[in-house]
């Protein structure tokens, strides 16, 4: 092994690494507190103007598949160049588009090309030697977090000034100033001689042939499907109860990102072989949020309450990511952008159904059905979690008996 591939990358580099993968994650979260003022504007009718929000995710979800494994095929730095470069001509097409269709098309493609942010995690773990690879993950996926957190309050705030179409525009500008400086700064990585096809074909078998994959994607999508629970139904209660206008619900968000912190801190912990245990904490910590939520929302009408259940459960869900993407990038290091795809890709499914059920919850049970939900998917969780880590340690007891 050489002394670059042993050696840790230098700080400027992951500080880069986190930076895009903020800045590239934001483009799918940017219309979600928009869509009131985008619909208006272009005659969108109202059953139609969640689909601004649903093809975005779509588009999103077809590029973990088909985009994504392209890590484990061409040289990672011009893929995400490339990929960079593409999400450009969207972004200006929604910040300028007239009609529903090309917008509802363009949102799709924004989407469909913000994969990007799933491209440099592994090369980050690529980068990173096995001793530091959970510190160097965990310190990329805070930028992660940050960008997810900080977009809706971001967008909010520029569309209050300038207008909804702004918050496209700046994001275009944003995207060619990162993709020229992702070439001048990121590392050549050459992945071994693969057929996109061939690649292609073992996404299926991947969560069969490796059940770890399989298990940290079901611990991740209880945990990303109370995190989009919580982060769609809380605005709707802070307007509704609590009377707090487009800016206020943004400060509120700004609160939660405080919860990204958490993920250098896991990483490290994961280093050190505490991902098991932190496991279990973090699923726990979920349903505590909810229990603190209840009581701030329901019981005791506090925003303070309703924020520090915001923290938690950021964390939660941040450390909960750390210690999965720790362990899924140790299982076959060949194999790492595909495997993080998969992994998205079946989280992925949680954060929707997350987000699909707010409004029904809260139409028949209100805020405290949207607690419940959040309290019963990390217990379900933590119940498949014995279960299944029991039987995995069995079934490695018994091979290494025979």
């Amino acid at each position: 092994m050489s002394n670059r591939q042993a050696a840790a990358p230098p700080p400027a580099l992951v500080f880069m690494l986190a930076l895009s993968c903020g800045v590239i994650v934001a483009n799918i979260y940017y219309a979600q507190p928009l869509v009131g003022m985008i619909a208006p504007s272009l005659d969108m009718p109202a059953r139609v103007a969640s689909l601004i929000v649903t093809l975005t995710q779509l588009g999103y979800a077809a590029g973990l598949l088909f985009l994504v494994p392209l890590g484990d095929v061409v040289e990672n730095r011009r893929l995400l160049v490339v990929t960079v470069l593409a999400s450009i001509l969207p972004l200006l097409v929604l910040g300028t588009a007239r009609s529903t269709g090309v917008f509802l098309a363009a949102s799709c493609v924004v989407g469909l090309t913000s994969v990007a942010v799933q491209m440099v995690v592994p090369l980050a773990a690529n980068l990173a030697p096995d001793a530091v690879r959970g510190r160097v993950v965990g310190n990329v996926m805070s930028g992660l977090l940050f960008g997810i957190l900080l977009a809706r309050p971001f967008a909010s705030l520029i569309a209050d000034a300038f207008g909804w179409r702004a918050v496209f525009l700046i994001s275009a500008g944003l995207m060619v100033v990162l993709a020229g400086t992702m070439r001048v700064v990121l590392p050549e990585r050459r992945p071994a001689p693969a057929r996109y096809g061939r690649v292609l074909a073992s996404l299926v078998m991947l969560p069969i042939k490796m059940p770890v994959l399989w298990r940290r994607a079901m611990y991740q999508s209880a945990a990303f499907g109370c995190f989009s629970l919580f982060w769609t139904a809380a605005p709707l209660l802070l307007a509704q109860k609590f009377g707090y206008s487009q800016a206020g619900i943004a400060v509120f968000a700004l609160v939660g990102a405080a919860g990204a912190l958490m993920a250098p801190v896991a990483g490290r912990l994961a280093d050190r072989d505490f991902g098991q245990v932190g496991t279990v904490v973090a699923l726990a910590a979920v349903a505590a949020a909810f229990g603190l939520a209840a009581w701030g929302g329901f019981f005791g009408h506090s925003v303070v309450a309703l924020a520090a259940a915001g923290v938690l459960l950021d964390s939660g869900v941040q450390a909960n990511l750390v210690f999965s993407q720790r362990a899924i990038y140790g299982l076959a290091p060949d194999m790492r952008s595909r495997l993080n795809g998969v992994f998205m890709a079946i989280f992925f499914v949680g954060g929707a159904v997350g987000s699909a059920v707010v409004s029904p919850v809260l139409a028949r049970l209100g805020w405290a059905g949207i607690c419940a939900v959040g309290v019963l998917a990390p217990v379900l969780a933590l119940g498949y979690f014995a279960v299944a880590e029991r039987g995995a340690g069995l079934a490695m007891s018994a091979a290494r008996h025979r």
